[in-house]
């Protein structure tokens, strides 16, 4: 351990902050339902089952209901051992700072160089969004002309284009404060959580067949890829759905009595998602007009609201999943700014000292925020040529975020093995949440499933990294994309030590002149 703990309750956040060894520079805004939005607006669901709801149900039909509490369950015991880190470690950056206090400065570089590129890559995929959801309310925002769909040339050209303009938005958002920020974040939370509840009470009224569909086991059983194999690439869609519910702990530096607040904002967000999402894909499974007629497996979810919603309620709906795609966008932009901040108040980043910048008046990073923006939209660009690449640059994010999450869960399960996690435990406030006796298996637990997932995110499938059959190095893209992460992490931090070296070599000899 790194870090002395405060031990008493009653000391006030900023205090707080200085025993964990930082001054505070962020302003204090957030409170509970900000901090619990920023976790949710970042799982999306409105968002993410409405892009995603077609590729689990193509390879394992409506028993692909089962592999969400799967992983939900999977996650939230993930999500237990993040709410106990968030109350011994309020510090903005989470999973770096968590894995860096447990595991040492070297994985705790790492856990924040792989999170920190997911993240890019997540906000712009989120962004990529938008071009699914605007032209179908209004042509005019087929800003190219020609056909809008994602995969065809001008439909990715405009995506390109509806996706820079969103996060110069966000970009705008986020340098203006974390108080307009979160402003923007609950009021389209809001919004999100009325059109999640209004889809769900919609398609249970329109209901054709009773919840025993789920127990329907027809595709997975006649499936070429066999039973389990089916269902374990339909979960993916569960998988690339249920990240992010960290965001709450990112925001610990802003957030309000962030020990206690953090780690119940961080469940609440994951339950609530999980709950509800759940029961948006089993009603529209009961609410489809038909499960065999190849719609649901290619048209997913926008193929049910509009045959029970009509035309104008399902534009209505609509126009709350763009503002659902622009919070998302903007809470993972917020979360990886945050990220990079704390990586670079340590110096571990190229621009530290740029990065590190707070405005003195708006209490903000601003150029964490810009550089997440800019990279992002260079990011869509690969969306021009080749959609399918920018695809698996997405699925491939999606395994390095899960590797983020191990580089978090498994140092904190060998400091309980060493038992440092007990003695750190003696010196907290009283109250904080804590799971007790119960820490170990779950932590185990936690371990063992995230290793599965990545297992299974990586596997080299060609339904998943390359369906047209064209670019055979695809099917490879998750271990050459974590290889190239990694070797790009070793170099940029080879350099940072060596330019700080320099740095402090310089600086002795000026002492010693």
């Amino acid at each position: 351990m790194t870090s002395t703990l405060p031990t008493a309750a009653h000391r006030t956040d900023d205090a707080d902050l200085t025993a964990l060894g930082y001054q505070p520079t962020l302003h204090r805004k957030l409170g509970r339902y900000a901090s619990f939005a920023a976790g949710f607006s970042f799982v999306s669901i409105l968002t993410t089952i409405f892009q995603l709801f077609a590729f689990g149900y193509s390879f394992a039909g409506p028993a692909f209901f089962w592999t969400w509490p799967v992983v939900l369950v999977g996650q939230l015991l993930v999500a237990l051992n993040f709410a106990e880190l968030a109350a011994r470690y309020p510090l903005s950056g989470a999973v770096y700072q968590w894995s860096r206090r447990m595991g040492g400065e070297v994985v705790g570089w790492f856990a924040g160089w792989f999170m920190s590129i997911a993240q890019v890559i997540t906000a712009a995929a989120a962004a990529i969004a938008l071009q699914v959801v605007l032209p179908q309310l209004w042509e005019g925002f087929q800003l190219v002309g020609g056909d809008p769909a994602l995969t065809s040339p001008t439909g990715a050209a405009n995506a390109v284009i509806l996706g820079a303009i969103l996060l110069v938005l966000t970009t705008v958002i986020n340098c203006l404060g974390v108080k307009l920020m979160s402003h923007v974040n609950s009021i389209g939370v809001t919004c999100e959580i009325v059109g999640v509840a209004a889809v769900i009470l919609a398609l249970f009224s329109a209901a054709q067949r009773g919840p025993e569909v789920v127990a329907d086991v027809s595709v997975v059983t006649t499936s070429d890829l066999g039973a389990v194999g089916a269902f374990l690439v339909s979960g993916l869609m569960a998988a690339y759905v249920m990240v992010g519910f960290n965001s709450a702990g990112e925001l610990s530096e802003e957030t309000k009595n962030p020990r206690k607040t953090a780690p119940r904002t961080i469940l609440s967000a994951l339950i609530i998602s999980g709950i509800g999402g759940g029961l948006m894909i089993i009603a529209a499974l009961m609410a489809a007009p038909s499960l065999d007629d190849g719609r649901l497996a290619t048209e997913g979810l926008p193929y049910v609201l509009t045959a029970v919603l009509g035309t104008f309620w399902g534009k209505v709906l609509l126009v709350d999943v763009a503002i659902a795609i622009f919070v998302c966008t903007l809470a993972i932009q917020t979360a990886g700014s945050r990220l990079v901040f704390s990586m670079a108040r340590d110096g571990k980043l190229p621009a530290s000292a740029l990065l590190a910048k707070v405005h003195p008046r708006r209490g903000t990073p601003m150029w964490p925020s810009i550089a997440i923006g800019a990279l992002a939209v260079g990011i869509l660009a690969i969306n021009i040529g080749n959609s399918a690449l920018f695809t698996t640059l997405c699925s491939v994010c999606i395994v390095m975020v899960y590797l983020a999450y191990l580089m978090v869960t498994v140092p904190q399960l060998l400091s309980r093995f060493r038992g440092d996690w007990d003695r750190v435990g003696q010196t907290m406030p009283a109250g904080l949440f804590s799971l007790g006796r119960w820490g170990l298996p779950v932590n185990i637990l936690a371990v063992l499933y995230g290793a599965l997932m990545v297992i299974n995110l990586s596997w080299p499938r060609p339904e998943v990294y390359d369906p047209s059959g064209e670019h055979g190095i695809l099917l490879f893209s998750a271990p050459i994309m974590v290889g190239a992460v990694l070797l790009l992490g070793l170099w940029v931090r080879r350099n940072i030590r060596t330019r700080g070296n320099r740095a402090s070599i310089a600086a002795e000899s000026a002492n010693a002149a």
